[in-house]
């Protein structure tokens, strides 16, 4: 395909549409057949992610799926999803086919983008031989400048973007961005056990410490209280998204079409490598997949393995829900007794990506994720997760009590 100019590419982005085959110009708003909720959505977002084909983690595919059904029943406005370029030695390529599958899907044309290959240094600018590799920060920039409604931004990957873009324009972050919902890190207030980063910090840890600077609202999601390693294992803790699930116990309940995504998915990746012939593997038929038959072996195969999962909590909290201990979602506030809440907190980065926090009752703009039932939580947040994706692709009206 030829290169398409940066400032036509810009236009179609913020249009929320992409170049992708077989996506008319009318098809986003046709998208919004799907709304569950009559109200427009109050904010606009950009996914950041490590999405990549064959995957490094089938919990990324879940997590887009989650901001895809969002879009699709008003709750946000995705704007884009701007995935991490490849770490060095990595096998896999961003992965655009997963994002047509859920444009398909959805009804939508979200674009997606391409972050930088280079780590952000402590006090770099942008200088113009990098201004090529800096594409999806940029354009990030321009969502945030022309957006009519505040825009938000998730990070399940790499920060280097999101932090690039506030570094390069702090007045604009201060004016527009509805909060940074960053999936990372570890959440323990000791600082000796957080000097043993988390996978996504370890992937820029500058980034990551610029992000804790941003003016503008952070919710700060870790992955786990401490991260896995010198005998740590993953476990559900106090200040951790982490939770898990039996395949299952979601895949089923879904549309024969996002059963699909998600075996296209599997049958490109490691976790399913070895049940599948070499010539294959990597057929990029992504549109005849996805509306074709369901390889019921795979997907059985698939139901027997365990799910991690970490970044669902910061998709519902955007969309305005709570999760109470039967799974059940609702509005902020009118949950009796969440699972889960966003305490305000007072917390520093340094550059290495340690942090230290400490409640804050006074904080208006810091926040951390807070487990308040642990026996529950795994359990009410796979059943709002099999709301969420089930809505993906369902009739239109089905409320967040289909999560009961």
């Amino acid at each position: 395909m030829a290169k398409m100019p940066r400032r036509t590419f810009c236009r179609a982005a913020l249009g929320g549409l992409a170049a992708l085959p077989g996506v008319a110009p009318g098809a986003r708003t046709a998208g919004r057949a799907h709304v569950a909720d009559p109200s427009e959505p109050k904010m606009g977002l950009v996914h950041a992610t490590d999405l990549f084909r064959p995957h490094n983690d089938p919990d990324d595919h879940f997590d887009l799926a989650c901001a895809f059904s969002l879009a699709a029943q008003g709750r946000i406005d995705l704007r884009a999803v701007l995935i991490d370029h490849p770490p060095t030695g990595f096998a896999g390529d961003p992965d655009v086919l997963a994002a047509a599958q859920l444009n398909r899907i959805a009804n939508m044309a979200i674009p997606v983008l391409i972050g930088s290959p280079r780590r952000l240094e402590p006090s770099e600018a942008l200088r113009p031989e990098n201004r090529r590799s800096a594409a999806g920060a940029l354009a990030l920039i321009e969502i945030l400048r022309r957006s009519p409604l505040p825009v938000a931004s998730s990070i399940v990957g790499s920060c280097r973007d999101v932090a690039l873009a506030g570094r390069l324009e702090p007045g604009l972050f201060a004016e527009k961005c509805a909060g940074i919902y960053l999936n990372a890190g570890s959440g323990t207030p000791d600082r000796a056990k957080a000097a043993q980063l988390e996978y996504n910090v370890g992937l820029d840890p500058v980034s990551y410490a610029a992000i804790f600077d941003l003016p503008c609202p952070l919710y700060w999601l870790p992955c786990f209280e401490v991260a896995p390693g010198g005998g740590v294992g993953m476990a559900v803790a106090e200040y951790g998204t982490f939770y898990r699930f039996v395949q299952k116990d979601v895949l089923p309940h879904l549309s024969d079409r996002v059963q699909n995504y998600f075996a296209f998915m599997f049958k490109q990746g490691e976790s399913d490598r070895d049940h599948q012939p070499e010539t294959d593997a990597l057929r990029p038929d992504w549109l005849r997949y996805l509306e074709g038959p369901k390889e019921k072996a795979l997907l059985e195969r698939q139901g027997r393995r365990f799910r991690n999962m970490w970044s669902t909590a910061g998709f519902l909290h955007m969309a305005g829900l709570a999760v109470s201990s039967d799974g059940t979602a609702g509005p902020v506030g009118s949950v009796a007794a969440p699972v889960y809440t966003l305490d305000p907190v007072r917390v520093r980065c340094g550059a290495g990506g340690v942090t230290t926090w400490s409640p804050d009752a006074g904080s208006r703009d810091r926040f951390i994720f807070h487990v308040r039932d642990k026996e529950r939580y795994p359990a009410a947040m796979t059943a709002a997760l099999t709301w969420l994706l089930r809505a993906l692709d369902s009739s239109p009206g089905e409320t967040p009590s289909a999560a009961k």
